[in-house]
Order: structure tokens, then C-alpha cells, then sequence
């Protein structure tokens, strides 16, 4: 997607040199195509939230409706420093947003760990500013966490799947690991897209490398 707009996009722009967006939120997304749950707050009583970066997000999204126990999904932007950004500027690399997905799920029915196992298996978190084809700081790796355990399990499990990958000869994980911040919503057409367009583009592709599950949880 991204490779269409601008050239250089690797370097991630400073807060003074980016665009400064608008006051008002650019959408207000209705209910997911597919689990017909609401995509905004709030949400079920005991549900918890994950965000995850890993690539053009129309087809890291599908991974993540797909999941059991997931309650609702949707795409947005962030990471970055531009207020309500629309899909271009994330594109020109000058907002410094990541292209998000946010996974409202029920703890009771998967856990953040199990969760944490799709998002590093879905992707290769060893490439930088890229992900495959996509290049440019908006498909970044980053896991943006909510609690002080999710913040826990998500290093824990990086330094778990880092053994395994260096071991498979992968270079270093490169990933964000950092406090959640803003979330905007990406626009309608981009909600559940690849349900939308079957024949859409996805550019998601993990390494073949298995995560190990039981070390996500700090445990071992």
C-alpha cells in the first residue's frame, strides 16, 4: 500500500516536523462486518484491550477477528504525533503513526499471551521499518500496552521469541514496546477490508518460526 506515496519513508519524523492534523476526529465507525460488535467504546463489562502493529493492517486485522475469544477488532494509527490523521498523511510518513489494530477481547476465553503468540507468528518483527513489500515507518512493529502486565508479557515474550528466532538465524527484534497513547480510527473503508474486498491486498507474512507460548506468561 504504502510504496505508492513518497519515497524515503524509513526514518521516523521528529514531533516539530509533523503534520499537524486537525482538531476533529476524521470517522465514527459503526459495527464490525464481520462479529457485528461495536468497533468504539465502550465494550463488554471484563473485556481488555491489545494493540498491535505488524504491517499493513487490513490483513493483520483478519487474523485477529479470526481469533477465539476476540470480541471486536479495527484499524487505526498510532504511535505518532499528528492529531486525528487521515490515511494519506499516515502514508507520507510525516505523522509518525504505525498502522494499529486494536484487539478487544475476552481474557476468560484467550489470553493476552496467546494473543502476543498470533502477533509475533503473523509477522517478521526483525525487519526494521518494513514489513515485507511495505516499507515506510507506518508498518513498524510495535506493541502498545494497557497495563503493567500487559507491558510484562510482551517483553517477556519478545526476549522468549528472540531466542528461537536467533537461533533460526534472524537478525535482532525490532519491535516497540511502549505505553499506550492515542488511538484514532482509520476510515470506514478500511475497517475489516479484506472482508470487504476478498481479493484485497495483504501483505502479511510471519517466519515460519513457532512462538513459544509458555514462555510469554514469565513463568519460565
Amino acid at each position: 500500500m504504502g510504496w505508492l506515496f513518497g519515497k524515503d519513508k524509513t526514518t521516523m519524523v521528529s514531533p516539530e516536523n509533523a503534520l499537524p492534523g486537525r482538531p476533529t476526529r476524521i470517522t465514527t465507525p459503526g459495527r464490525h462486518a464481520v462479529l457485528d460488535a461495536p468497533l468504539a467504546p465502550p465494550y463488554p463489562e471484563g473485556s481488555e484491550i491489545a494493540d498491535f502493529g505488524l504491517g499493513c493492517f487490513w490483513g493483520a486485522e483478519r487474523i485477529f477477528w479470526q481469533t477465539p475469544g476476540v470480541i471486536t477488532t479495527s484499524v487505526g494509527y498510532a504511535g505518532g504525533y499528528t492529531q486525528n490523521p487521515t490515511y494519506e498523511e499516515v502514508c507520507t510518513g510525516q505523522t509518525g503513526h504505525t498502522e494499529l489494530v486494536r484487539v478487544v477481547f475476552d481474557p476468560t476465553k484467550v489470553s493476552y499471551e496467546e494473543l502476543l503468540r498470533v502477533f509475533w507468528e503473523a509477522h517478521n518483527p526483525t525487519q526494521g521499518m518494513r514489513q515485507g513489500n511495505d516499507v515506510g515507518t507506518q508498518y513498524r512493529s510495535a506493541i502498545y500496552f494497557h497495563s503493567p502486565e500487559q507491558e510484562k508479557s510482551a517483553l517477556t515474550s519478545r526476549d522468549a521469541y528472540q531466542k528461537v528466532l536467533t537461533e533460526s538465524g534472524y537478525d535482532p527484534i525490532t519491535t516497540e514496546i511502549a505505553p499506550a497513547g492515542d488511538y484514532f480510527f482509520a476510515e470506514e473503508y478500511h475497517q475489516q477490508y479484506l472482508y470487504k474486498n476478498p481479493n484485497g491486498y495483504c501483505g502479511i507474512g510471519g517466519t515460519g518460526v513457532s512462538c513459544p507460548v509458555g514462555l510469554t506468561s514469565g513463568e519460565a
